[in-house]
């Protein structure tokens, strides 16, 4: 069976090719744009089955077992339409706003699929007998536009499907929104109780289906903004109490309320960045602006110059050399830092002179090339292209040792946070002056890291990471403000627990932007170093969501349906007790326990058995999930049951574990397991 490339690529942002489909040209409707992994990964089945039925040779002879074979397939692909178009129906009737276009796009795909039954059924006499053998598809070209069809109709309703999903965050986040507008006009802490535990409800219902939406984003950059987003709500939601409580306490305290609007403020924004991600649509018709960094523009640079190996006209020298000047002019966010070394200063100097005059060279070859062309001035202009690719590979170095050395510096400097406790003690001495001078202190640090996570940016190396590093810049320049205002409040009534409650809250907050920073840096390193992967999968082990659509488009081999079910359920399950564990694991106090680096090790390798079951991951085949667990399992286990934690709680975590890991090995081994089906309203089974 020839396997269909992903609808993503048939369908994405255009008309696309059906592989094997000849010259027939079957493509998608081009107005068709799948943005989420659960419509691709639904529309996989069927583009398989119908590719099944298209890719043959005219004039082919078939037995009748084998045309049967193909008659099955067929009737496959009626029923689940006919399932398919149920499920649309009855989605349509629920949403009266999109029910004329849902019933329009069901009633196509019905038509096509019966079409396709039709044009496959031996018992009609479309296919003739010559010879004892029949020739089927006589009307192949019947089969193709019943199938384009078919595939444009579904792809229709899975994506009107996909807007009532859009529609429900659109709801949850504006029942939250005036949700927030009633608590920020509240007077009395009983009338804030009351609504503020409805608010409460309404986020976490936001927080469900934006999480289920993130991870079924395909955008990896759109899936890190909205990463972003909701970790603001996160956090925001327990400031937002703790500050709202303390202008109620001190309602004629200016620094209380502008610490309490800052909150506000924060969370409108974010709310309307969800919006803006789900919907692919920015107010007023604006557009990102956000300047290109300097890893990126490298990159495009690069592709540029070498491009003319295959056409020295490509490029204008006067358009190269303004590309250049941009880099280079970016740069200047390292050399006029005062964070940055004398050193770091004059390599980065240099070395963007080495690229000025590399370009000048390069010009120099191509425009003689473009006159003449022969073999010594061919080579003469790949050197040239070497030289400068090289010594930008040389400014990417030295600008990422500038940046991460930087950051490393100051995550070690503030790791004891002493300037934050300072600001605490003389929030409850009410030391007035004590709290001028701790708060220029953190204003400057907070500068620091500011414009550290600025210049980390230039060095991410990823879309997402860029995103990571602006989250991270805004949110020490924000949460800094917010712990001075919060401090002063606490400084101006020393005795007030909820002051005092409310600085904990964003000093916790300001805390826990640090360590993400620290792994923030870390990834930016991998990226760098080529590791990208290999930290350790606590750090990233998904939530189980049920709706969880960051998979892969793989070709599993033949597996009984209910077994893979099984097995993707035990994944998530597995993922839940490894989280679990890990959560144990932080509370030691000696990280470098023994018990808590195996307890590392097996948490790396049951995230990497976790990846295994969706078909991602460095274990590709049953033999390595084996290999893996004789070479790490026994001997991590062994460790837990002989150091007395049998019966403690990180024991029965990895007791359970240990129940769910030898689930995965059935009699019969599977190479490569499906992932989980996709969200109910989105299945096509065939």
């Amino acid at each position: 069976m020839a396997m269909a490339a992903s609808p993503g690529t048939a369908g994405v942002g255009g008309a696309g090719a059906m592989p094997g489909s000849g010259p027939s040209s079957f493509g998608f409707d081009s107005g068709l744009e799948i943005k989420t992994r659960s419509v691709e990964q639904t529309l996989l089945p069927l583009v398989s089955q119908i590719t099944t039925l298209i890719n043959h040779k005219d004039n082919t002879k078939k037995s009748d077992k084998t045309l049967q074979a193909i008659q099955r397939v067929g009737q496959a692909v009626n029923l689940a339409v006919g399932r398919f178009v149920k499920v649309g129906e009855a989605i349509a009737n629920e949403n009266w706003d999109l029910k004329e276009e849902i019933t329009i796009a069901c009633i196509e795909a019905k038509q096509a699929g019966e079409t396709i039954a039709a044009l496959t059924d031996v018992s009609t006499p479309r296919h003739p007998e010559s010879g004892g053998q029949i020739t089927i598809f006589t009307d192949k070209t019947g089969v193709i536009k019943a199938a384009r069809l078919l595939l444009s109709s579904v792809t229709k309703v899975l994506l009107l499907a996909d807007r009532v999903v859009i529609k429900q965050i659109i709801t949850s986040r504006n029942k939250v929104l005036a949700t927030m507008e009633r608590l920020e006009k509240v007077n009395s802490f009983q009338e804030f109780v009351q609504i503020f535990s409805q608010f409460g409800n309404e986020m976490v219902e936001f927080a469900h289906l934006t999480g289920d939406r993130q991870n079924d984003l395909k955008d990896e950059k759109k899936k890190a903004k909205m990463a972003a987003a909701r970790a603001v709500l996160e956090k925001c939601t327990m400031m937002l109490l703790t500050a709202s409580k303390t202008c109620l306490r001190h309602p004629n305290c200016e620094s209380a309320h502008k610490n309490k609007e800052g909150v506000f403020d924060r969370m409108k924004v974010a709310l309307d960045k969800v919006i803006e991600i789900v919907t692919d649509c920015k107010p007023n018709g604006e557009t990102d602006v956000a300047a290109i960094s300097i890893f990126t523009g490298i990159k495009e640079f690069k592709m540029n110059i070498e491009a003319l190996r295959e056409n020295l006209y490509f490029q204008s020298k006067e358009n190269l050399s303004a590309t250049l000047e941009a880099i280079l002019e970016r740069t200047e966010d390292f050399t006029d830092s005062a964070y940055t070394s004398h050193e770091h200063r004059e390599r980065i100097l240099d070395l963007s002179a080495h690229a000025r005059a590399e370009l000048q060279q390069l010009a120099s070859v191509w425009m003689h090339a473009q006159s003449k062309r022969t073999k010594s001035i061919a080579e003469e202009l790949e050197l040239s292209i070497l030289k400068i690719s090289h010594g930008l590979n040389e400014l990417k170095k030295e600008l990422h040792s500038t940046a991460t050395q930087l950051a490393a510096d100051l995550l070690k400097y503030h790791a004891d946070h002493v300037v934050l406790k300072a600001l605490k003690l003389t929030g409850v001495e009410g030391n007035l002056e004590g709290l001028a001078e701790y708060a220029c202190k953190f204003s400057e640090q907070k500068e620091q890291l500011v414009e550290t996570c600025r210049l980390l940016r230039h060095v991410s190396g990823t879309e997402p990471l860029e995103i990571t590093c602006v989250h991270a810049e805004e949110t020490f320049q924000v949460t800094g403000q917010q712990i001075i205002s919060a401090a002063e409040t606490l400084t101006l009534h020393p005795t007030s627990k909820i002051a005092k409650e409310n600085l904990d809250v964003f000093c916790e907050a300001w805390e826990s932007q640090i360590s993400d920073m620290s792994t923030l840096l870390r990834e930016i390193n991998d990226v760098f170093e080529g590791k990208r992967g290999e930290k350790y999968g606590y750090l990233s082990l998904p939530k189980p969501l049920k709706n969880n659509g960051n998979l892969k488009s793989l070709k599993p081999e033949k597996s009984d349906s209910e077994e893979k079910a099984k097995i993707a359920k035990l994944g998530l399950k597995l993922g839940l007790l490894t989280s679990d564990a890990n959560c144990e694991i932080e509370k030691w106090e000696n990280q470098e326990n023994e018990i808590v680096r195996y307890g590392r090790n097996m948490s790396k390798m049951a995230y990497s058995v976790y990846l295994f079951t969706r078909g991602e991951g460095p274990l590709k085949t049953s033999q390595d999930l084996i290999h893996q667990l004789e070479v790490n399992f026994i001997s991590i286990f062994c460790c837990y049951f002989n150091s007395g934690l049998n019966s403690s709680r990180l024991g029965r975590c990895f007791r359970e574990a240990d129940d769910k890991i030898s689930s995965y090995l059935p009699d019969s081994h599977v190479s490569l397991f499906a992932p989980p089906e996709p969200r109910v309203f989105l299945l096509l089974s065939v």
